[in-house]
């Protein structure tokens, strides 16, 4: 594992995990002037030690790892921990995409990538992350659904819905617009913090997620399609 050591300790703190030496290398050191501290790690299991010490405040996680696979990483920080995560998947590779989302990946990036891309994203799901829950509106309720939003938590019933944080923000959206559309260009930025692209697949696979969760708790509660405008709550099923 290797270290870009800062004195202070107000750097977003981050941690690489590739078996690419040479990525880590050259991503340590663009990372470094951008305002990031940042560790690497180059197999599963040395990421998962490292994540338990703490102060850190995201992982980029590569799929293809010595010892555990990303996606085994990602399940088993989701057991325990909240930190956000980006995924690194091969070009071309939409199951992998898919499944680090429904796992609980924050957001992916496709190999081969440009550093600036990296840090894009990465302040995208920083800025999503730190956003402050409206103080009069520390939770929401809609029907059978409570949104507690100072602590990110989605019930139906009393029972927990174990949404992402770009869930969790998805499902807030739509339910601030009650039974009216939110487009999915403004759930792009607001949820996911970048502009919808016409190839970008992530909020539908997140806004599919967000269905099998609600599915699996309640037949009163669905997220609707609004044929080439956007998504939608509604009462009853999808």
């Amino acid at each position: 594992m290797t270290g870009h050591p800062e004195a202070a300790d107000t750097r977003t703190h981050l941690l690489i995990v590739d078996d690419d030496h040479e990525l880590c290398s050259m991503l340590v050191e663009y990372l470094g002037p951008e305002g990031f501290t940042t560790e690497t790690a180059g197999t599963g299991t040395s990421a998962l030690e490292r994540v338990t010490r703490g102060a850190l405040d995201l992982v980029v996680l590569d799929v293809m790892l010595p010892e555990l696979s990303g996606f085994e990483v990602l399940r088993r920080l989701r057991a325990v921990s909240r930190i956000p995560v980006i995924m690194l998947t091969a070009r071309g590779e939409e199951v992998d995409r898919v499944v680090g989302l429904e796992l609980g990946a924050d957001d992916y990036l496709a190999k081969p990538f440009s550093p600036r891309e990296l840090v894009a994203r990465i302040r995208a799901v920083l800025r999503r992350m730190a956003a402050e829950p409206q103080p009069v509106a520390g939770a929401v309720t809609w029907g059978p659904l409570r949104l507690d939003l100072r602590a990110r938590r989605a019930q139906i019933d009393g029972r927990d819905l174990e949404l992402t944080a770009a869930e969790l923000r998805i499902l807030e959206l739509l339910v601030r617009a009650d039974t009216r559309t939110v487009s999915r260009e403004d759930l792009m930025l607001q949820a996911l913090g970048r502009r919808l692209l016409p190839t970008d697949r992530s909020l539908d696979t997140h806004v599919s997620n967000l269905r099998r969760k609600l599915g699996k708790l309640t037949d009163q509660i669905s997220v609707q399609s609004v044929r080439g405008s956007g998504y939608a709550l509604a009462i009853g099923p999808k």
